[in-house]
């Protein structure tokens, strides 16, 4: 067994999940090719006297699954998937596939059901806010592709910045978390953006590899009613099948008002899910230092250094959630790099940040110079 899959196996059960004796957890492998991650995670779960529960989803099954889905059908698949979430403990997603878009053409209407009746009950009301849980993706060749290099070399970049040294990291982001607890305004410029809203009185969630691998990301969310102005967003998203290019959203007391991209139908869509979907449920401030270009992946790009993610949909449960409920949560990324374009943040009207770069001492040592 390759010892970067057992030390990321290590990582997951020890420090991710901190699984304990007797507790039991659900191991989902999207994709035969990350059974070897699968089977060593199950190993490290025995050996901490864990309880092990697993399964391998075939994208190409499940795309036939939802090609003619039905109400029926996938409120009885959420009943005893619900059923046998709500028994667990602990929670591992390994996310692999050969083809990123094998969604790509199922009908919208069947993708919104399953989000709708499959995904909001089992993981949006039950995986998310009861259980220890941990996603990340597993090394393929079209995730090397994405990034325009080998499966060797991609293999090299994923187990470095999946095995980093999170509680490193997590220190080092603390002195962000507490300048963001201390902050009213915030204020996002660069090309074709000028948003402010408040974040005061909401709780911040340092994310250092106990929910995403790989990880590296400060997120809190805005007051719902308090964003105002206009973002453009610069890297591509993939959602429900689909890579989006180009969004923008305008947004008045907290609400998208207007919204373009290069599929705008779509896009509105996504965005008439349900009453929460044009209201933002997150703001992240990604600090990875070893991730600087996007690859189409939100596990990777909404890590990237010099960047932040501004969600529409769900707030999740706990510290950093403003109220905002629905069955949408899209992590889309403006990068604010010098090869971006540049852009600054403000924390009451004080430049903490710009061309992706942060430029206050408190925070120097985020900056993946020094790393």
């Amino acid at each position: 067994m390759d010892s970067r899959i057992v030390q990321m196996a290590k990582n997951i059960v020890n420090y991710s999940i901190s699984l304990k004796k007797g507790e039991k957890v659900l191991i989902q492998a999207f994709g035969t090719e990350t059974i070897p991650l699968l089977r060593q995670v199950i190993k490290e779960v025995h050996a901490v006297g864990g309880i092990p529960f697993a399964e391998t989803i075939v994208p190409t099954i499940r795309r036939e699954l939802l090609m003619h889905a039905t109400d029926e059908q996938m409120e009885t698949w959420a009943k005893v998937d619900a059923d046998l979430m709500s028994q667990m403990d602990a929670y591992v997603g390994i996310r692999g596939g050969e083809n990123p878009s094998e969604m790509s053409d199922v009908p919208a209407d069947k993708m919104h059901l399953y989000q709708v009746k499959y995904g909001n009950p089992v993981h949006t009301k039950i995986r998310v806010p009861k259980t220890k849980w941990v996603v990340m993706n597993y090394p393929s060749y079209s995730m090397a592709q994405a990034m325009g290099t080998s499966l060797e070399d991609f293999e090299d970049f994923f187990f470095k910045v999946c095995n980093l040294d999170y509680s490193k990291l997590a220190s080092a982001m603390e002195k962000l978390v507490d300048l963001m607890e201390r902050t009213d305004k915030v204020r996002i410029t660069g090309p074709g953006t000028d948003l402010s809203f408040s974040i005061k009185g909401i709780g911040m969630v340092n994310c250092a590899g106990t929910h995403n691998l790989p990880d590296g990301e400060v997120f809190t969310s805005p007051v719902k009613d308090s964003v105002n102005g206009k973002i453009s967003y610069n890297t591509p998203s993939r959602y429900q099948g689909f890579v989006f290019e180009d969004v923008v959203f305008k947004f008045e007391n907290g609400k998208i008002v207007e919204a373009s991209a290069n599929n705008t139908e779509l896009l509105e869509k996504i965005l008439n899910t349900d009453e929460g979907s044009r209201y933002i449920g997150e703001f992240a401030i990604g600090v990875n230092p070893y991730i600087n270009k996007p690859m189409i992946n939100t596990l990777f790009d909404e890590k990237i250094a010099g960047s932040i993610h501004f969600t529409p949909g769900n707030s999740y449960d706990g510290p950093a959630c403003n109220t905002n409920k629905s069955a949408v949560h899209w992590d889309l990324i403006l990068r604010q790099t010098s090869e971006c374009g540049g852009g600054e943040i403000y924390f009451d009207d004080v430049l903490i940040r710009k061309d992706g770069i942060f430029v206050v001492d408190e925070l120097k040592s985020l900056n993946p110079d020094n790393f």
